[in-house]
């Protein structure tokens, strides 16, 4: 936005602040993926935490303004450097400018040096100034003090619409659902003896379980248990069902091998030039993929070979991404075009 502006600085005043005010979660920085419970998220800063010895964070960014950016940090015995940049030209380029920082840091960092925690931010003064809406002003920030919602304006009715919100007045049905239970306890009672007495195995069947009725206070009765040795049987199919099995059995095989030869809509692919060798075009390819691993990651790179040299591809794209990774190569001038699915 216009006038919201953050410097280098700014970025690297604050990753001092996360580590000395916030120290119970800075191990989250320097984990490389997470699971979020549907899928695993991979953090944008692993290929500096892989490569990077001592590396434990903290934050990467993009803004079309400001290019590739990222607040790094690295720690190695009782020495801590914290890097930031802003403007890379691709994220290759700026994780080598930061371990360029971080290398330099280390190689000027005292071995020894006292601990200053940074001083902790100011957001109240003691200047006041005036009273307005429910608001006192201070030099340092706007503290709300009246926050509490004291009235729920009903929404409007919908355009052309006469009718009126209606209230159902809900009275307790407490006492009278009880004064019912209790009147039907006798009734209860008497009918789960009755079904007892139907139900008691006689004295010659050792196999025979009892069934064991029970009346609760609310007239509840428990289920009867059944009979031993009681199965219920399957009826044997006839010829036509077995015939409509098989046919169904052979509908299924071909519908899985219909799924499978698809790719969930990730026909497209880009194209970054045509090169002499083999081994030139796999090796622009391996060098856009980690400076555009945003768009790019998860897809095929191949290489395919013309009768006029080597096309260096990526494939296995949606149509949106394949379109937003071309857009994003064109701006640091590099060659590129869309390959449809009949290309």
């Amino acid at each position: 936005e216009k006038g919201h502006l953050s410097s280098a600085r700014d970025m690297t005043i604050l990753g001092r602040h996360l580590l000395f005010d916030h120290p119970e979660y800075y191990n989250l920085f320097s984990r490389k993926e997470a699971y979020a419970g549907v899928t695993t998220v991979r953090n944008t800063n692993r290929r500096l935490l892989s490569d990077y010895r001592g590396a434990d964070g903290i934050k990467t960014g993009y803004t079309r303004a400001a290019g590739f950016n990222l607040v790094a940090s690295a720690v190695r015995g009782e020495e801590r450097i914290i890097a930031t940049v802003f403007g890379g030209r691709s994220t290759a380029t700026r994780n080598a400018r930061v371990a360029e920082l971080l290398d330099l840091g280390f190689k000027r960092a005292p071995s020894r040096a006292r601990k200053i925690a940074p001083p902790a931010p100011n957001y109240a003064s003691t200047t006041k100034l005036p009273v307005a809406d429910g608001q006192i002003r201070t030099a340092g920030k706007i503290i709300r003090v009246k926050t509490a919602v004291k009235k729920s304006l009903r929404p409007k009715a919908r355009p052309g619409s006469t009718a009126q919100p209606v209230l159902i007045a809900m009275d307790n049905a407490i006492d009278r659902v009880v004064a019912e239970v209790a009147n039907s306890d006798q009734a209860a009672i008497a009918a789960a003896s009755t079904v007892a007495a139907q139900n008691t195995p006689a004295a010659s069947d050792p196999d025979a379980r009892p069934a064991v009725i029970a009346a609760s206070a609310a007239g509840v009765l428990s289920p009867v248990a059944r009979p031993s040795g009681l199965f219920a049987k399957r009826a044997e199919p006839t010829r036509a069902e077995l015939a409509r099995e098989a046919e169904l059995e052979d509908v299924e095989e071909q519908r899985v091998v219909t799924r499978v030869s698809t790719s969930g809509g990730r026909h497209w692919g880009i194209n970054i030039g045509r090169y002499g060798s083999y081994g030139a075009a796999e090796r622009v390819l391996i060098k856009t993929a980690l400076s555009e691993m945003e768009t790019l990651d998860g897809s095929l790179r191949k290489v395919i070979k013309r009768p006029t040299g080597f096309d260096a591809n990526f494939l296995g794209l949606e149509r949106e991404t394949a379109d937003l990774a071309c857009r994003r190569l064109q701006a640091r001038n590099v060659t590129c075009f869309m390959i449809g699915p009949s290309s």
